[in-house]
């Protein structure tokens, strides 16, 4: 993520004590860091996906808009909240996008599918991913909270150490389990 103005903090906590106003202050200063951060999902994308990255930060734009800022406390709070909306955007279009075929559009999640949470391969079949994720959250929240900061959100190690408040060492060691543990859930998927 780019340096941004001391003042993003600022907006952010005014935003999340419901000034709507600082949202739109907010969204020009972060909007190239959203627009990588789209291009990256993007990329995991399986070719011929419809959905575009500019028109992936608009719809992120208009579900935290329309939503409740809750305590958005920082930057890594606020990537960790992008991260979850776009995740929430890829998942719906996919769906729709299966709906629309009657399932014709689905594939096969092999293990290098689940590599990508690793960031080592470019196709994630991102329902498969969504289910799992969903699994992994009823047994373990915290790890699940972790791959969607890392993987969905792009925090570094550091960021997410900061946003989930542990060491790095405690998110390497915690990322390197969940990745092992998605890898098991999508190679049986």
């Amino acid at each position: 993520m780019s340096d941004v103005p001391q003042d993003v903090t600022a907006l952010l906590q005014a935003w999340s004590g419901g000034d709507r106003g600082a949202f739109d202050e907010l969204v020009p200063l972060l909007y190239d860091d959203l627009r990588r951060q789209a291009e990256r999902f993007m990329r995991d994308q399986p070719d011929g996906h419809t959905l575009r990255a500019t028109a992936l930060v608009h719809e992120t734009y208009l579900r935290i808009a329309q939503g409740n800022p809750n305590a958005v406390l920082d930057r890594a709070h606020f990537f960790g909240l992008v991260g979850r909306v776009m995740r929430s955007v890829l998942v719906d279009h996919a769906r729709g996008r299966l709906r629309a075929k009657r399932g014709g559009g689905a594939r096969l999640v092999t293990l290098g599918a689940a590599d990508a949470v690793a960031g080592e391969s470019p196709d994630v079949d991102v329902l498969a991913l969504d289910e799992a994720l969903a699994r992994l959250a009823e047994i373990d929240a915290d790890k699940s909270r972790l791959v969607e900061l890392r993987y969905f959100a792009g925090l570094t190690i550091e960021e997410t150490a900061e946003a989930l408040r542990v060491s790095p060492a405690t998110v390497k060691r915690e990322w390197a389990a969940a990745r092992a543990w998605l890898r098991r859930e999508l190679a049986a998927a």
